[in-house]
This record gives C-alpha cells, structure tokens and sequence, in this order.
C-alpha cells in the first residue's frame, strides 16, 4: 500500500506543529517543513515520541534553493506528495498599524513569505501532487484577508486597519482560487484555512483558540473526500458566532 505523505510548512510550532501530529495521528507520514534545522529536527523527535511517523525537511520558504532541495528530497524519498498545508506565515506592521503608516519594506517582508513563498513552494511540489491518486493543497490564511469581514462596519474586525498581514492574506485567497481553477478537472483539491484567533508565536499567544483547533481546519481540508468542494475559504466563523463552515472572500 502507498504511503500518504502530507509535507507542512512552517511545522516546528505551533498551528505546523499542531497540523503534523493531527496528520501523523491519522496515519499519514509527515515531513517537517521548518527553516531551523534544530527546531525543525527537535518537533520531528518530539513526533516520533509520540508515535508519528515523522521527518525534518529543511525547508525556507523565501529562499529558492531550499525549496528546490525539498523538492528533491520528497521525490527521491517518496515519489509523490499527497497533502501540501502551506502554513508557514509571519506578520509585521510598522507604528500603530495605519496604512498611511505602512513602509515597503514591511510589506515586502510579509509577502515574501505569506504570498510569493506560497506560490514558490506550491509551484515545485506541484507536479509531485499531480503524482497522487487525489491530492489536497491547504494554504493557511485568515479571516482578515476577507474583504467583506473586514470592513462590515458590525463586524468584531473592523476596526483593524493593519496593511501587511491582512492583505497578504487576502492575496493568497485570490492564488487560493486561481489554483483551485487550473486544477478543477484533476482530483487536487485546493483551499484555504481560517484557523481563527490561535494562541501561537505570531501573535505572542494572545489568541483564544488553541493551535491544535486552528489545526484541526487545515487537517479537514486535507482529507476532503472526492465530492468536497475546492478554492474556498473555510474554517472557524468569529462573527457567526463560532463553528465551522464557509467564509466571504
């Protein structure tokens, strides 16, 4: 029988690391996408511990080269790729978060790795992904890339007026669908996860869910069955009251 292999990016903490053992549960072999070597080999020992079956992948996201050695590794060792969760994500913001604030270095910071990393990393493993019998590729976004959420004036966000952050996700919910597009006549499946507010690094764990709920999003939409839908946005509902389903772009 092949082995499921799912690759997560960003997966040495946090909602990654959350995401690999949720996974690794469900029998699948996870690599650990991580840019620091002895973070990256520490969470694929701590998996193992646990049971999963787990390996480090050196990978950055930002930098051409690592993602091509990843690529390779995942070919030579595996052949295929079922599951691509590109997780890994940052979030800056200059002075108090106003546009008018906003630097471009900041900008290109953030996007480099929430936008233009998801796209290089999608775009090399992709045709290891066209290798599986039904493929699934998650990219971890936000409710904050929602355009509607963001500025109904009743909503719990409207008064975010960051620029980075927001709009890189609402950039990967647009190369979320565009993807969705390409492939809607193979069985890859492409979507985008709203974790919710998770208490994690990114946000110096003021969020109040845990990252194993935001990872149980992502772990859903990397097992949707062959009848699932694909290029949505899906995951905790904050100003729904809770729960999961199907956000606004």
């Amino acid at each position: 029988m092949t082995t499921t292999i799912a690759l997560i990016t960003g997966a040495n903490k946090g909602i990654g690391l959350a995401t690999a053992r949720q996974l690794g549960a469900r029998g699948m072999t996870v690599l650990v996408g991580a840019r620091d070597a002895a973070r990256g080999r520490e969470a694929a020992d701590k998996l193992r511990a646990e049971g999963v079956d787990a390996r480090f992948v050196p990978l950055e996201v930002t930098d051409a080269a690592s993602i091509a050695a990843a690529a390779e590794l995942v070919e030579r060792e595996y052949s295929h790729l079922d599951v691509l969760v590109n997780n890994a994500g940052i979030v800056r913001a200059d002075g108090a978060g106003l546009p008018s604030q906003t630097t471009l270095d900041t900008l290109r910071e953030v996007y480099e790795t929430n936008v233009f990393g998801v796209v290089a990393v999608t775009n090399a493993l992709l045709p290891l992904l066209r290798r599986a019998p039904a493929a699934r590729i998650v990219n971890v976004s936000s409710e904050v890339g929602s355009i509607a959420v963001m500025t109904d004036p009743q909503g719990a966000l409207f008064a975010l007026t960051s620029v980075p952050y927001p709009s890189s996700k609402t950039a990967l919910n647009m190369i979320t669908a565009m993807y969705a597009k390409e492939l809607r006549d193979t069985p890859i499946k492409v979507n985008a996860a709203n974790p919710g507010y998770c208490a994690t690094d990114l946000n110096h764990h003021s969020g109040f869910r845990t990252p194993e709920e935001g990872a149980e999003v992502s772990v859903h939409l990397a097992t949707l069955p062959a009848d699932a839908p694909s290029g949505l946005l899906w995951g905790y509902q904050m100003d729904a009251g809770g729960g999961y389903g199907v956000l606004p772009w």
